[in-house]
């Protein structure tokens, strides 16, 4: 298997520029994870014959459970692990980029910490242990599978970094929580919710169909938004 990789770079304070890299491998299951890794294993030369040298990307578990690896490929936000190159033979080439939402440090490196900001903002933790109780017991499940990877972000057309609206990265976590907090302390985060999530949501759920953990984000929200906007109690069954 060969094909082009195009992976777009930037140094700290440098315009980007696209670094055009042939690689080739006989491994079937190859991903984009596994290339770039080859690629920094190696001393490696892009197509005009210069060296790429060390390209700066993230990753922890390559098993599409971090969300660390995550990047633009080909247009689209996935996890590098979990993206196989054979995907992109016929084309003969694939385009890498960093998540487009959030500040780049370096290549394919961004600046996640605007999604952690939120949850601290929105005080999205829980002070004593608890144990739900079916169903909240499933719902609390279904929101944890987060990766907090950022890619329901970066097609989210109302979220931008600091702007008032947290987006589904903040309304997961909140979703666990609804459904886990005591009926004193759900009052005032209900009014949390209301205005870092619920009033900033256009509802085109086009976080829907790019989560990679595929979590049933449309059946969350629906529950939390009864439970915190419409009042209703926070255990309805999410939708399959």
């Amino acid at each position: 298997m060969k094909l082009i990789l195009d992976i777009l770079r930037r140094e700290p304070g440098e315009k980007p520029r696209l670094c055009s890299i042939e690689y080739e491998t006989e491994d079937g299951n190859a991903t984009v994870a596994s290339a770039l890794f080859d690629i920094n294993a190696a001393e490696t030369s892009d197509l005009n014959g210069e060296p790429v040298g060390e390209i700066g990307w993230e990753c922890s578990c390559l098993q599409k459970k971090c969300g660390a690896c995550a990047m633009v490929i080909n247009g689209r936000p996935r996890l590098a692990c979990d993206t196989k190159l054979s995907e992109f033979v016929k084309k003969g080439r694939v385009r890498i980029e960093p998540l487009r939402k959030f500040p780049v440090v370096r290549d394919l490196i961004v600046d996640r910490s605007v999604m952690m900001t939120a949850l601290i903002e929105m005080q999205s933790f829980l002070e004593n242990d608890v144990r739900p109780e079916e169903p909240a017991g499933k719902i609390a499940y279904e929101a944890s599978r987060c990766l907090q990877c950022g890619c329901c972000l970066e097609v989210c057309p109302n979220f931008y970094a600091g702007g008032s609206f947290k987006g589904m990265a903040a309304a997961m976590p909140s979703a666990k929580l609804i459904v886990q907090m005591d009926d004193l302390k759900r009052g005032e985060f209900y009014k949390t919710y209301r205005k870092a999530v619920y009033e900033g949501c256009g509802k085109s759920l086009s976080c829907r169909d790019i989560c990679p953990a595929g979590i049933d984000i449309e059946g969350l929200l629906v529950n939390s938004n009864a439970a915190a906007v419409f009042k209703r109690r926070p255990f309805r069954k999410g939708k399959k």
